[in-house]
Parts: structure tokens; C-alpha cells; sequence
């Protein structure tokens, strides 16, 4: 997992401070309508305070605060998304010095080689590289296998193999080969690389606003247009009353009403979503796809590797009439020795845990192990006057047979109710006797039956992938508690199920590694490809998963979520704490003329004067204290979305009429105090 950058980092702190004033270019500051306008409300009264200044114009000492305070207002927003920017950047710094100039040694048309840095590989080239080197640049692997650390660019230590074919092909430059050697066609261009576009993403230098966040930043812009269209018209009425109000006052008024506060948050919840991802060594590569994970109504997982645990354990052993099940455990522990397959090494160590069967010396009996092969169906020992074998109920009866015997019924019984309930069956023999049936099966991972039980109270239905037959499909499915099933399936069927799904108006998110899973993954609105895969699945999905993890696929819709939910939550706050504000500027302006709106003062405040600074004071400092709620993310709990909702109104609604009661108070408390006001 990527290391998390502390939130008070302050390196970072003293970054983000340089470039808040940066960002008060109004070129930077248009990009956001709501913030842009408090800049250019700031602009304005400072023009003022000068010509207050040269021509000694009363009021110097409260419209000196509520133009600084405006100026706070902005370089606070500033300071949020620089805060956000920066710990992207530091993230970007540790990917950086895994990227350099390496040397590499490319094919000539004629076989040879030729020494060249990694700048001037382009895609196409065919490079060797061998233990102890670096790999140059992105590409496939074509021939040779070789294990390889990504650590520079996973964080995880354990290498990882790297061969021609398959799903694990795809290699990333600025990873070491370990051991053997490679031979790897180039993928990508400079600058072009997998770490080129990790960097440029994740410190944010090409981040978009999402559909959402767009959709927004709209609201938010039409919303500060209608309060300016009415401070503005304001002042005629005003002066109509009898009571014309200054320009700092007007445009106090005016901050103090527009959405100010998820304004000035609204870009940093949206990089530190990203950041998150990051985090957990995801990669993605838009912020259409974060948004995309949090409305997410189907999942569709892979079962092997996602569901179970890839390989199958030996979990019993089922003895023939009249044979022990201690005579079973040692033969079939005996046969299976040389066997390096996860499954015969779960053989191994269930005999020797069951019946502390270990510590076997076959030095002294001239042993002869049998592999596996294709023909056979079998593997073995072969010890003086004894022949184990274990492999399928066919090949074992066709053993038997040649030693004039045959596989009793009993143990075809065993056999078939094995496989009805999802398990894979291997009979062991000894000589001409059948001793019985070792019961494989996919082992489901722990914990998972419980997390897709949250998934479903988020109301996302989870669909498990696999090319197994329906009836072991449906075991394995039960035993994980997943809501449905596609059993033989190929990538045609993938495709036409996300399809099915996505037309009943559901975001469908699935995981994928393989050159057969890139349609599926481009198909899908989340699609999550595995660093260890193929170029072509990486390039079709929008997500990668640097750790290649598949079951990461259900923290990457949480992530989604909490983002969704910290923008929901921060927008409801925002706008209602206008009502406290309200509450506080509106009495304060016409109270000399219409002193009926004296009861409209329930703060108590102490003066107009004091009531319009304490709520410009906190309309500031209240950025300030969310900036940490923006960076972090509000709380998630997996729980249905009417629920949600419910919270949410309560917490960030009802409490963004309380608290602003409460800070504006204590604020105009402490302005009267220090005679400030």
C-alpha cells in the first residue's frame, strides 16, 4: 500500500501557504465562479480602504477587518486546494525517483545489441534485459520469464514473475529483474509511460472536474449570480428606507450568502478523493471513474483469485471401505512429495496436520516420483514393490485396470457426491487397490461473505464470474454469498451481461487482467485492470490496481462513495449556514430604520457593526476548520441510502444551523472583549 502523507505534513503546509497566494491570479481564480467573486469583492474594498485612507473617511478600523477578513476568505479556499495538491505531490515525488534516465540494450535489425538511455526507446523496440538490470520503458514480455520487484512502484517487497503469454506479461519501466532475463517489446513513447501518467495524475496536473462536480460548480455559480442580483438591488431599497449601506457592508452581505464555503472546498474534495485511491494503490485514471465507483448498483467479481483463494486445498480425506484413513493420508502424502502445485503441497500439509505425518526420509527406499503429465492424468511414487498413484476417477479406473482390478463402486459414489458439491475429487491407489478419494475445493476468503453483505445494504448486488460448471458455481456462490452467478462463462458472455446490466440503467464495476477481459473492461463504468495483466486490459479499463489485488475492487466503491457522500455533505452544510448568517447581517443593516427587525437579532449581538464582521470572520475561519473533513473524507458505513440521506441532513444540515449560531456568537463575544468592534 502506498505510504499516507501525514494531513499536518508541514513541508506541505508551507507549500500549500506559497501557493495560495499563487492562485490569486484571476486567470486560476475563474476557474472557480464562487471564489472568483469573493476575489473580486476583496479587489473592490481595498480600492476602497484606500481612497478611505487618502481622504480620512470614517469607519477605517472596521472596514480594514472586513477587507482582510475578505482576503482570508479567499487565500483560505486557496490554502484547501493547495493542501490537497500537495499531498499529491509528495506522493509524486516517491514515484519520480523510481523514473530516470536507464540504460538499455535494444535489438538491431540484424540480432545484435545496442546501448541506449530509456528516453530514446519508442514503441516497437525490442529490449533484453537481464538480473540485476532495470527495466527501460512499459512494454510486454515476448519471450524469457524472470522474476522482477515493483516494489518502486507497488510498495510491496515480495517480487513477482514476469513471462511471455499469459496474464502476466505487462511489465512497467523503472522495475529491477531479480533473476533470469526477458526479452520485452516497448509499449509506449516517452513520456507516455505507465509512471509518466501516474505522476502527471496523481499530484493533479491533469486532473478534470467530473460530470458531477461540473454539474455543481453550476449550482453553486447560478446561486452567487440571484444573491448578487439581490445585494445589488438591495441598496436601492435601502436608500429608499432611508438607510443606504456602504460597499464593505454590501459586500460582506454578498460573501456571507453565496455557497462560499463549499466553493472554497469543492476542488480539494475532489483531488483528495483521487488521493485516497492513491493510497491504496490505485491508480485512476480519471475522476469520472472515482465519481463512477460511488453509484456503482452492480459489481461483477472473477472467482478465482477474487472470490476464492486461486488455488485448491485438499480439506479431506475420504477412505474406501476397509481401508484406514491413516493408510489413505500417507499415500496420498507419499505421492504427492514431489508435487510442487499448490494443490499437492495442500496434500502434504493436511496429512502432516491431521496425522502428523512429517519428517519423511525416502533416501534410503529408492523412491522414484511419477510426475504429472497430460496423457496420464496422474503423478506418483514408485517404491520397491509399491506403485501410488493419485489423479482423475478415469485415469485411476484405466490404472487398475491395467493391474487387473477396478475402481469400486463405493469409491465412484465418493467420487460423484464430491463433485455434486463443488469439490474436485483425486483417487489415490496403491498397486491394484483403490484406498480412497482426496476432496479438493476452492477455498472462499475469509471475511468475504461479511463484505458483501455490506455491499448489499449499500444496495449494490454482487455477480460472481467463473468458468466452472453451473452446479459447482452455485456451491462455491453459496458459500460466498454472493447474489448471483454467470457459470461457464467467456468473454461474449461478460460483454452481453455488463450490456443487460448497464440497460437497466445500472453502473456496473468489474476486475479483469487479461487480454480476453479488455472488451469487458472498456464495457464496463468501472473498470478495474490488474498491473500484473496484459497492456490491452490496463489501457481498456479507467483503474489500476498496482497491487493486483481483485477483491480491492469493493474498498475502491467505498472510496467512491465517501467521496460522493464528503460532497453531498459539505454542499449541505454550506448552504445551510446561510441561515445563521442571515440572521446576523440582515437585523444589524436596518435596525436604526426598522427597529421591528430587532426580534430577528436572537443572537443577541452587540452592535451591526459587530454582527457583520462576526459573520465574516466565520464564513473564513469555518474553511479553515473543514479543510481536514475535505482532505480525510466524511465517515462512511455501508448502509442504504435513505439512511444515508437521513444522516446527512441531520449531521451536516441541522448542523449547518447550529454551529454557525454558535461561532458567531462566541466570535462577536470575543470582537467585543477586545474592543475590536
Amino acid at each position: 500500500m502506498a505510504k499516507k502523507t501525514s494531513l499536518w505534513n508541514t513541508q506541505i503546509m508551507a507549500q500549500a501557504a506559497v501557493d495560495s497566494l499563487r492562485k490569486l491570479d484571476p486567470r486560476w481564480m475563474v476557474k472557480n465562479p464562487v471564489m472568483f467573486v469573493v476575489e473580486v469583492g476583496s479587489v473592490l474594498t481595498s480600492a476602497l480602504l484606500i481612497d478611505n485612507v487618502l481622504y480620512h473617511r470614517p469607519g477605517f478600523g472596521f472596514n480594514l477587518q472586513i477587507t482582510l477578513w475578505l482576503w482570508f476568505t479567499v487565500l483560505f479556499a486557496n490554502f484547501a486546494e493547495a493542501m490537497a495538491e500537495g499531498r499529491g505531490k509528495a506522493q509524486a515525488d516517491t514515484l519520480r525517483k523510481a523514473k530516470g534516465e536507464t540504460i538499455a540494450r535494444r535489438y538491431r535489425d540484424d540480432g545484435s545489441f545496442e546501448e541506449v538511455v530509456s528516453g530514446q526507446l519508442r514503441a516497437g523496440d525490442v529490449i533484453y534485459v537481464e538480473a540485476g538490470h532495470y527495466i527501460a520503458g512499459d512494454g510486454e514480455v515476448i519471450e524469457g520469464v524472470a522474476s522482477v520487484d515493483e516494489s518502486a512502484i507497488t510498495g510491496e517487497s515480495a517480487p513477482v514473475i514476469r513471462e511471455a503469454g499469459g496474464d502476466r506479461s505487462a511489465v512497467t519501466g523503472g522495475t529491477k529483474v531479480l533473476s533470469d532475463w526477458i526479452k520485452v517489446r516497448i509499449t509506449s513513447n516517452p513520456g507516455e509511460t505507465f509512471l509518466d501518467r501516474m505522476i502527471a495524475l496523481v499530484e493533479g496536473a491533469e486532473r478534470q472536474k467530473t460530470p458531477n462536480e461540473i454539474a455543481l460548480t453550476i449550482l453553486l455559480a447560478g446561486l452567487t449570480i440571484i444573491f448578487l442580483l439581490a445585494v445589488v438591488t438591495l441598496q436601492p431599497f435601502a436608500m429608499y428606507a432611508g438607510a443606504p449601506q456602504s460597499i464593505f457592508v454590501l459586500v460582506s452581505l454578498l460573501v456571507c450568502l453565496i455557497p462560499t464555503t463549499i466553493g472554497g472546498l469543492l476542488s480539494a474534495i475532489g483531488i483528495a478523493g483521487m488521493d485516497r485511491l492513491v493510497q491504496y494503490n490505485v491508480l485512476a485514471m480519471s475522476g469520472r471513474a472515482v465519481e463512477a465507483a460511488g453509484d456503482v448498483n452492480t459489481l461483477l467479481l472473477d472467482k478465482t483469485g477474487t472470490i476464492t483463494l486461486g488455488n485448491r486445498q485438499a480439506t479431506e480425506f475420504v477412505p474406501a471401505p476397509d481401508v484406514s484413513r491413516e493408510r489413505l493420508a500417507s499415500a496420498a502424502q507419499l505421492a504427492s512429495l514431489s508435487d510442487e502445485t499448490p494443490e499437492g503441497r495442500s496434500i502434504v500439509v493436511l496429512a502432516k496436520e491431521k496425522y502428523n505425518l512429517r519428517g519423511r526420509d525416502l533416501s534410503g527406499i529408492q523412491a522414484e516420483f511419477v510426475p504429472f503429465t497430460a496423457q496420464t492424468r496422474m503423478s506418483g511414487v514408485n517404491l520397491p514393490g509399491t506403485r501410488i498413484r493419485k489423479g482423475s476417477a478415469d485415469a485411476i479406473a484405466r490404472f487398475l485396470e491395467e493391474q487387473r482390478s477396478s475402481l469400486p463402486p463405493k469409491v465412484r459414489e465418493q467420487v460423484e457426491e464430491i463433485a455434486r458439491a463443488g469439490g474436485t475429487p483425486l483417487v489415490v491407489a496403491e498397486n491394484s487397490t483403490a484406498l480412497g478419494v482426496i476432496h479438493l475445493k476452492d477455498i472462499v476468503k475469509g471475511g468475504l461473505k461479511d463484505r458483501l453483505a455490506h455491499l448489499r445494504a449499500m444496495g449494490i448486488q454482487s455477480i460472481m464470474i467463473t468458468g466452472d460448471n453451473p452446479l459447482t458455481a452455485a456451491v462455491i456462490a453459496r458459500e460466498a454469498g454472493v447474489d448471483d452467478f454467470l457459470a461457464e462463462a467467456k468473454p461474449k458472455d461478460k460483454m452481453d451481461l455488463i450490456k443487460r446490466e448497464q440497460g437497466k440503467g445500472k453502473l456496473v464495476a468489474m476486475t479483469g487482467d487479461g487480454t480476453n477481459d479488455a472488451p469487458a473492461l472498456a464495457q464496463a463504468d468501472v473498470g478495474v485492470a490488474m498491473n500484473t495483466g496484459t497492456q490491452a486490459a490496463k489501457e481498456a479499463g479507467n483503474m489500476v490496481d498496482l497491487d493486483s489485488n481483485p477483491t480491492k475492487l469493493i474498498e475502491i466503491v467505498k472510496i467512491g462513495k465517501q467521496l460522493l457522500m464528503t460532497r453531498g455533505a459539505l454542499t449541505t452544510f454550506s448552504i445551510a449556514n446561510d441561515v445563521a448568517k442571515y440572521f446576523a447581517i440582515i437585523p444589524a443593516m436596518f435596525l436604526g430604520v426598522f427597529p421591528v427587525l430587532g426580534a430577528l437579532n436572537i443572537m443577541h449581538l452587540h452592535s451591526p457593526q459587530s454582527a457583520i464582521l462576526s459573520a465574516v470572520i466565520f464564513n473564513a475561519l469555518i474553511i479553515v476548520a473543514l479543510i481536514p473533513l475535505a482532505l480525510k473524507g466524511v465517515k462512511y458505513a455501508p448502509k442504504a441510502a435513505d439512511i444515508l440521506l437521513r444522516n446527512n441532513l441531520l449531521i451536516y444540515g441541522l448542523g449547518g444551523i447550529i454551529i454557525p449560531f454558535l461561532g458567531i456568537k462566541a466570535i462577536d463575544l470575543c470582537l467585543v472583549a477586545l474592543h475590536l468592534a
